[in-house]
C-alpha cells in the first residue's frame, strides 16, 4: 500500500479561509478542488435547472396530459436502495402534484432479473396502466420497453445508466448520459432523475394554471429520500449532487423526514438530529438494499412510502432483520469466495490481472457485495458468479462485478462482448460497478477473455493500490469538536472523506473480537487509541499509518480515536 498526500493548492485553501471557513475545512476542500467559498454554497436556487436535462420538458408534458386525462401511472423500480428511493420519490411527487392513480412494481432481483422486460411489461399493462415509467433503469431495456408500446402503454424511461449501441423506442428519455445531453451532472443518481423531471412537471402545471407559485406543493420534502439514495448508490459528488444531499441532510437532522427514514434510523441505533453521509451509506442504504438481495424489495419501498410511523416502525424492524440475515450469508460466503479467489495463484504470487469466482452454493443477492470484499483485499477487478434460481434460467450464472481505479468495468464487458461474441446473454452497468448473466458452460471464455482485457489495461502503476490522504493531522485538531465538524460536512464517492496520514508510535496493541487491532499510539507525542476493523497482523513500533477521525464515549466521556485504514509497506 502506498499512501499518497493530497496535494493542496495554497491559493485556494488562503481564498477560503479568507472566506471564513474554518483552517482545516479549508485545507480539505482546497485539495478536493473547491477554489471559493461560492461552490460550497448549498442554496436550492443553485442547482442545475431541470430545463438543462434532455427529456425532462417532454417528460412533463406527457406526465400532465395524462394527469389531466385521468390515466393510470406505474412505476417500474430497480431492487436497490437508489431504485426503492426513486420510486418513492416518483410515487410520493406525482400524488403530491395531484396524480390520482400511482402504483408501482418492482422486478424480483432472482425471477425477473434486473429492468424492465417484456413479462414485466406484461405485468404493468395487466394492472391496468396507460402510463409505464422505469426509474433508475431502462436504458437498455430495449425490448421490455418495445412490448410496452406494442401493448399500448406509453413509456417514460428516467434512468442515469450509461446507455448501450441501441436505445429504446420510448416516448421519452430522461437521462443525463443519454447522446445529446447538456446537462453537466453526469453523475446524478437515478433518484436525483426522478426529482428533476418532478420539478419539470410542477412548472408545466403551473404553467397550466393548475396551481401558483404560492400555491404549488414543496417537492423539497422529498430531498431526504434523494440524498439518502444518491449516497446509497455511490455516485460521485460533484456540486450539484453535493447539493442535493446537503439539502436532505439539513432536513433529517431538523426532523423534517418520512416516517419510514425516521424508522430505520432508529432500528440502526442512529439519531437522525446528528444524520451524516455515513449513516446513509453504512446505516440506512444497507437495510434498504436488504430487502432487494434477500426478501423483496416492496417491502424497503413501502417502508419509505408509509406515513404511518407504527406500520414504518414494524417496515424498519423486517428490513433490519433482513439485514443481519444478509450480514451471516455475506459473512460465509465471503470466507468461500476469498480462499476460492486466493486459489487462483500461489502464496507470494502477484493475483491474475482479474478475477472471476463462482460456486454453486451463492446466493446471488450479495454477489455484489463480496466482489467488492474481494477486490479491496487483492486490488483487481473482481466478478462474483451464483447459479440463477429464475425458473427455466437455472443454466445461467449471474454476475456482479467491482472495479478499482482505471478500469472501467463496463467498458470491459463491451469490449468481451466483441471478442466473445455469445459469451455475455446481458451486461450493464457503470466504471466501477457492473453486472453480468453468462451460460455457465461460457464462464471459463469469459473469465480468460477478461483476464486478457485487464492484462492490456492494467499496467504496474494502476495495479499499485494506493490510498489518498490528508497528510498530517495538526495535534490542535484532536479535539472532538472537531471529529463533529467534520462528521457534519457532505462527503462520499469523488469527495471523500478525510483520511490523514503520518508516521507514529504502536505503544501496544491487541485483537479484541478475534479481528480487530486495538491500538495504544503515540501521534506527535500525544497519546491516542486507535482501532482496525478487520485487520489482526500486527503493527511495527513505528509505522505510517492512515486513519480518520472518530469519537468514542467511555463512562460518559467522549473521547477523539483513530480509524485506522491502512499502514504503509
Amino acid at each position: 500500500m502506498k499512501l499518497l498526500t493530497r496535494d493542496v493548492p495554497p491559493r485556494s485553501a488562503w481564498a477560503l479561509e479568507q472566506a471564513g471557513i474554518h483552517p482545516l475545512l479549508a485545507r480539505l476542500y482546497a485539495a478536493r478542488g473547491v477554489q471559493s467559498k461560492d461552490e460550497l454554497d448549498d442554496g436550492l436556487n443553485l442547482l442545475l435547472p431541470p430545463s438543462g436535462l434532455l427529456g425532462a420538458q417532454a417528460a412533463a408534458t406527457l406526465l400532465a396530459d395524462a394527469m389531466t386525462a385521468g390515466q393510470r401511472l406505474c412505476i417500474v423500480a430497480d431492487y436497490d436502495c437508489d431504485g426503492a428511493t426513486a420510486c418513492a420519490v416518483a410515487v410520493r411527487g406525482l400524488r403530491m402534484l395531484g396524480a390520482q392513480h400511482v402504483s408501482y412494481l418492482v422486478p424480483d432481483r432472482v425471477v425477473d432479473g434486473y429492468g424492465l422486460t417484456a413479462p414485466i411489461a406484461q405485468r404493468v399493462k395487466a394492472l391496468g396502466a396507460d402510463v409505464l415509467i422505469t426509474v433508475d433503469n431502462g436504458i437498455a431495456s430495449v425490448e421490455g420497453v418495445a412490448e410496452a408500446q406494442r401493448l399500448g402503454l406509453k413509456v417514460l424511461v428516467t434512468d442515469h445508466h450509461l446507455p448501450g449501441s441501441t436505445l429504446p423506442t420510448a416516448e421519452v428519455i430522461v437521462n443525463p448520459n443519454q447522446p445529446g445531453c447538456s446537462f453537466a451532472s453526469k453523475s446524478i443518481a437515478g433518484v436525483g432523475v426522478v426529482f428533476y423531471v418532478l420539478l419539470a412537471l410542477r412548472a408545466e402545471l403551473r404553467q397550466r394554471g393548475v396551481f401558483d407559485q404560492s400555491s404549488q406543493p414543496k417537492l423539497d420534502a422529498l430531498l431526504p429520500l434523494v440524498a439518502l439514495g444518491t449516497v446509497a448508490d455511490v455516485v460521485r459528488l460533484d456540486a450539484n449532487n453535493r447539493r442535493l444531499v446537503a439539502q436532505g441532510l439539513k432536513r433529517v437532522r431538523a426532523g423534517a423526514l418520512p416516517p419510514g427514514m425516521a424508522a430505520l434510523f432508529r432500528a440502526a441505533a442512529r439519531e437522525a438530529a446528528k444524520a451524516t453521509t455515513f449513516d446513509f451509506g453504512f446505516a440506512l442504504g444497507p437495510r434498504i438494499n436488504a430487502a432487494g438481495r434477500l426478501s423483496d424489495m416492496t417491502l424497503g419501498i413501502e417502508c419509505l412510502l408509509s406515513d404511518d410511523p407504527m406500520r414504518a416502525d414494524e417496515l424498519a424492524r423486517q428490513l433490519d432483520t433482513i439485514n443481519r440475515e444478509r450480514r451471516v450469508i455475506e459473512g460465509d460466503m465471503r470466507e468461500m469466495a476469498m480462499e476460492i479467489a486466493e486459489s487462483l495463484f500461489d502464496e507470494g504470487d502477484e493475483p491474475p490481472p482479474a478475477i472471476c469466482v463462482f460456486d454453486p452454493d451463492f446466493h446471488e443477492g450479495v454477489v455484489g457485495i463480496v466482489a467488492s470484499r474481494i477486490k479491496d483485499k487483492l486490488h483487481r477487478p473482481t466478478f462474483v458468479f451464483a447459479a440463477s434460481n429464475a425458473p427455466g434460467k437455472e443454466h445461467e450464472l449471474k454476475g456482479s462485478g467491482r472495479s478499482i481505479p482505471g478500469f472501467h468495468l463496463r467498458d470491459a464487458l463491451d469490449l468481451v462482448a466483441k471478442r466473445a461474441p455469445g459469451v455475455l446473454l446481458r451486461f450493464g452497468g457503470h466504471a466501477m460497478a457492473a453486472g453480468c448473466t453468462v451460460a455457465e458452460e461460457h464462464l471459463d471464455v469469459f473469465e480468460e477473455t477478461l483476464n486478457q482485457v485487464a492484462a492490456e489495461w492494467l499496467d504496474a502503476a494502476t495495479l499499485q493500490r494506493r490510498l489518498e490522504t490528508d497528510g498530517p493531522l495538526p495535534p490542535e485538531y484532536l479535539r472532538v469538536d472537531m471529529v463533529e465538524m467534520l462528521h457534519r460536512e457532505v462527503w462520499g464517492q469523488g469527495f471523500s472523506a478525510p483520511v490523514f496520514s503520518e508516521e507514529v508510535d504502536v505503544v501496544s496493541q491487541r485483537l479484541v473480537g478475534e479481528k480487530h487491532l486495538a491500538l495504544k499510539l503515540k501521534h506527535q507525542g500525544q497519546a491516542i487509541d486507535g482501532i482496525w476493523f478487520g485487520r489482526t497482523e500486527p503493527l511495527p513500533s513505528r509505522v505510517k499509518l492512515a486513519y480518520r477521525l472518530d469519537a468514542d464515549e467511555w463512562q460518559g466521556q467522549k473521547r477523539v480515536r483513530f480509524m485506522v485504514e491502512a499502514a504503509e509497506v
